[in-house]
């Protein structure tokens, strides 16, 4: 009888570079001595359950046939249905959603989410698609990994590029699929389809409560902190403007179109009027100094959020960053070398898998909502968002001191934990 490799990559990942699934190996090495006897199932963690490759065909509006890749993967559901985003992206690849899939187990598990975790996503650059085109390729993906995908077996969400929109036509395609209709299948969904108040500004928000507790044990005031922002979609922006509302300052903001900074400010409501309803440019934002891009990594600021793509602080810009808490926005914005770098010049860092959890959670409320066709308030959802959060930071937080371990080093503790203890009861079958 032959021994497996431990460790064995699938065979569809390049081991020479294995990217971000190679990343979350990484992490999941600097967790295993800390599991005891769950460790002897581990190897589960570094095994996606499911990974589903399709094609999407599209006829695209003159009359030509393209076709598309896409990708759900399921990584674990031991603890319940899929959970994870759906994202349209040209550098979307196998390897990129299989790690988010995994994040989105532990995310999951971390906040005490009855979910296992999902992702998936299409290789398309979508502002070269017509609306109509959109609406084809989504309907089309949305059949081919209708396989998977159920309000009891997986439950795709919004990512990068897409939308409530995105989200609508994905539910209406399962529900003609299934003969009827079927809100819980997608969350992130317009309101008048059954989404639920305060999803869209969920993950922002969490960012903010998670630095709040952050901050108080840093013995550190909210009032007044320097922000700076990398992304400013719809977590960077909900974030600036929750961050602004109690009290701190956004210093410096970074998207697509360039890098801004204000010492004495940005407001953060003038600036999406900027950009969203006036059409401005980043750079063209009055009050700001434009700097370069990489100079944002070095902005004199107490607090930086990344909230953009995964791999943006490395080694080569790690040494620059002046803040002394990092608050995940986006997923896997950090590598790990990077945040060893980070942990030896005292600076925090929150882990994506606490600090962007807002949207999960209020995905999760608005499940629970479909199901029981009762809907809360925006007060309640963002007071229930709050407590879940809050509850989930105290024990990570108190790991992370007892073990002297990151805070991404006991939340995969405290996630692992949770759900290889329900692998080992659950069993294999046969």
């Amino acid at each position: 009888m032959t021994t497996p490799t431990a460790h064995a990559l699938p065979s569809y990942i390049d081991p020479s570079h294995p990217g971000p699934w190679g990343m979350f190996m990484e992490q999941l090495d600097r967790v295993e001595p800390h599991l005891g006897p769950l460790a002897r199932w581990v190897e589960t963690l570094r095994r996606p359950k499911r990974t589903l490759i399709v094609d999407v065909p599209v006829r695209m509006d003159d009359g030509r046939i393209e076709h598309f890749e896409g990708y759900r993967v399921q990584h674990n559901l031991s603890r319940g249905p899929g959970k994870g985003g759906v994202r349209f992206h040209p550098q979307v690849h196998i390897s990129e959603v299989m790690a988010l899939a995994g994040w989105m187990t532990v995310k999951n598990a971390a906040v005490n989410l009855p979910y296992g975790g999902a992702k998936g996503g299409i290789r398309v650059d979508p502002s070269r698609l017509s609306l109509t085109e959109l609406e084809r390729m989504t309907r089309r993906y949305t059949s081919e990994i209708g396989l998977l995908i159920g309000p009891d077996r997986d439950i795709p969400a919004p990512d990068v590029n897409t939308n409530e929109q995105v989200m609508a036509w994905m539910m209406d395609t399962y529900s003609i699929n299934q003969g009827g209709t079927q809100t819980g299948v997608v969350t992130g969904k317009p309101l008048s389809m059954g989404g639920s108040l305060g999803r869209r500004d969920a993950t922002g928000r969490g960012c903010f409560v998670v630095a709040r507790e952050a901050m108080k044990r840093l013995n550190r005031p909210m009032e007044g902190a320097r922000v700076a922002i990398q992304g400013f979609g719809n977590v960077g922006n909900a974030a600036a403007r929750v961050f602004h509302e109690h009290g701190a300052k956004i210093v410096a903001v970074q998207d697509v179109g360039g890098t801004i900074y204000n010492e004495a400010g940005i407001d953060p409501h003038a600036l999406q009027h900027h950009l969203k309803v006036a059409e401005g440019a980043l750079r063209e934002f009055p009050g700001v100094t434009v700097i370069d891009d990489a100079s944002f990594w070095g902005v004199d600021c107490d607090i930086l959020l990344p909230a953009a793509l995964e791999r943006q602080i490395t080694e080569a810009n790690a040494h620059q960053i002046k803040a002394k808490l990092i608050v995940e926005g986006a997923n896997g914005p950090t590598t790990p070398q990077a945040e060893d770098i980070l942990w030896d010049m005292g600076c925090t860092v929150l882990p994506d898998v606490l600090a962007n959890a807002g949207g999960v959670t209020v995905s999760y409320f608005e499940w629970v909502q479909n199901a029981s066709s009762f809907f809360w308030t925006e007060q309640d959802i963002n007071m229930r968002l709050d407590r879940v959060l809050s509850e989930a930071f105290e024990p990570i937080w108190n790991v992370a001191q007892e073990k002297r371990v990151h805070l991404r080093t006991a939340a995969f503790i405290a996630a692992c934990t949770r759900v290889l203890e329900a692998r080992a009861l659950r069993g294999l079958y046969p």
